[in-house]
């Protein structure tokens, strides 16, 4: 640790405090003493460092069983890093695992006694769950196509590893005030979801000295949650190879200066929201230098990094597989199959993207017609546009200690029953989360469903929802307007099915459901939501 930690002074939390005494990623030297005592043992103001080694404490915190995450720097494995997580997951996480929207992987289940010789097999292959949870820069993501995708100004893949190899394990940038999260991509549909990142680098281009530069533009201060915000953009231009240095003064400002009072305040969001871009770009060109002021922003649409389907790579007689996991969850003896797919017929490698579905790549052309005849892509069906292949979800109260309801199979049955029901020619996504937390980035879906605290009308706690409507990341991007009424389990399919229906009924041909929104507003949908709980509840 080479920096001075100016806020001992200040007013701090309890984490802030006993961060101050011991860092976060120091917790690796404890396991190996740890696992020879019972999980009883451990004090509960110990599981805050649990996280620094991507482990969660799983519901209930008495069984000593944890959520793990690794990370997957751009959501890059190879078929041998990807057999390793199916392993885990075979011998450890009961035959699952999650795909996360930070294109990583994520067990649960993961037995306390486990953790060493489960560490060991991680690190064995070239991964890590360092600083995959925990006050700390996480998974760093990007275009899932980065290389291969003909709608990238470059391959920003260097820029993103050296980012990743930055901080990965730097102790003098393990205390931060909370989480942080970077996305580096090239990719002009917004590949990596700027606006919702802490620090994001954009494809931009500028004209310096008569020559034409590809580089990077800079968001930063975004973030979902409780009080989301969307990004906002400096006035800077930034060369690929100028990336880590700004990275860098960007987390030491965060680490220096966010708030270490209260957690519910401490994200760089809040920093920028007092600061404002101006005093904020003041501090970054102290740190860094003289740097290009802004050029030209290059993003033209929104992906939300989502592949599906076979199509055709940037390099001659090559295609890609992207393959739609609904919900995320997928048994470890399908990965497999992925696995298989990738040795004998790609060049040993898989993708994961952020909307908890996978890839593989460097597919040859004459070889497809023989790979999706495979018996894989009966379950995991290719040519598709249903609900289930756009709609994300959290993990929920099933093993989330935050979550008010469950997630999984809410979301997997109301999908299905959306499908049943529609089949509009745009894509529609719905996203479920448990809680007001956002993992799942409900507030930028078409509809977003919150769970909610709720009791029916004999005062007995249900599981309910709050919907919220038009959400977006086009053109700078737009946070879905919350709609007010608790809706019940019961009758959420119901619901949403009516919400839909208003789309529907109101939409111009090819209209997407966020244009079809912008032109309309929200009191269309206010009212059928307000008619449809009279109805059913």
């Amino acid at each position: 640790m080479t920096y001075v930690a100016t806020w001992v002074d200040d007013k701090l939390n309890k984490n802030e405090i006993a961060k101050l005494a011991k860092d976060g990623l120091t917790v690796f030297d404890d396991f190996d003493e740890l696992v020879k005592h019972p999980f009883s043992d451990v004090s509960k103001d110990y599981f805050m460092y649990f996280k620094y080694a991507g482990l969660t404490v799983q519901k209930p915190q008495t069984d000593g069983l944890f959520m793990l995450r690794v990370k997957i720097p751009g959501g890059f494995v190879t078929a041998a890093q990807l057999r390793m997580l199916v392993g885990l997951g075979e011998t450890y996480g009961k035959g699952f695992l999650d795909i996360t929207t930070r294109q990583s992987v994520q067990y649960h289940n993961i037995p306390f006694a486990k953790l060493p010789e489960i560490f060991a097999k991680i690190e064995a292959v070239g991964l890590t769950t360092r600083g995959t949870e925990g006050d700390i820069n996480r998974n760093v993501i990007g275009n899932p196509l980065a290389g291969i995708d003909a709608r990238e100004l470059f391959d920003a893949t260097p820029a993103l590893m050296a980012v990743h190899q930055k901080f990965q394990g730097n102790t003098d940038y393990s205390n931060l005030p909370r989480k942080f999260k970077i996305s580096v991509s090239a990719n002009i549909d917004n590949a990596a979801n700027a606006e919702i990142n802490d620090l994001a680098f954009f494809p931009a281009t500028k004209a310096i000295n008569g020559r034409t530069y590809k580089g990077f533009g800079v968001k930063v201060g975004g973030g979902l949650g409780a009080k989301p915000y969307l990004a906002r953009t400096l006035d800077v231009f930034l060369k690929p190879a100028q990336v880590v240095k700004v990275a860098e003064a960007v987390v030491a400002i965060y680490r220096d200066f966010g708030y270490r009072r209260s957690r519910s305040k401490a994200r760089l969001k809040f920093l920028l929201e007092d600061w404002g871009t101006e005093q904020f770009t003041e501090e970054l060109l102290k740190r860094t230098g003289p740097l290009e002021t802004a050029g030209k922003n290059e993003l033209v649409g929104w992906s939300n990094g989502l592949i599906l389907g076979v199509q055709k790579q940037k390099q001659r007689g090559l295609s890609y597989v992207g393959v739609s996991v609904p919900t995320g969850r997928i048994l470890t003896e399908d990965l497999l199959k992925f696995a298989e797919i990738a040795e004998t017929y790609g060049q040993n490698e898989i993708r994961f993207d952020h909307s908890q579905n996978l890839l593989i790549p460097f597919l040859p052309n004459n070889k497809l017609a023989e790979i999706t005849s495979l018996a894989i892509f009966d379950k995991y069906p290719i040519n598709t546009s249903r609900f289930q292949d756009f709609g994300m979800t959290c993990t929920g109260n099933e093993y989330c200690n935050l979550a008010y309801t469950s997630t999984k199979d809410i979301t997997r049955d109301l999908l299905v029953a959306l499908d049943e029901s529609f089949q509009f020619e745009k894509p529609v996504r719905v996203i479920l989360t448990g809680c007001m937390n956002a993992c799942a980035h409900r507030n930028i879906a078409d509809i977003g469903i919150q769970g909610i605290a709720a009791r029916d009308q004999n005062k007995q706690p249900i599981e309910a929802f709050q919907i919220a409507i038009g959400g977006s990341l086009l053109a700078g991007g737009h946070l879905n307007e919350e709609i007010k009424g608790k809706v019940p389990k019961t009758v959420l399919i119901d619901v949403v099915r009516d919400l839909l229906k208003v789309y529907a009924d109101e939409k111009a041909a090819s209209e997407t459901f966020y244009e079809t929104f912008t032109r309309i507003g929200l009191a269309p949908f206010e009212t059928q939501l307000a008619e449809s709980l009279a109805a059913y509840v």
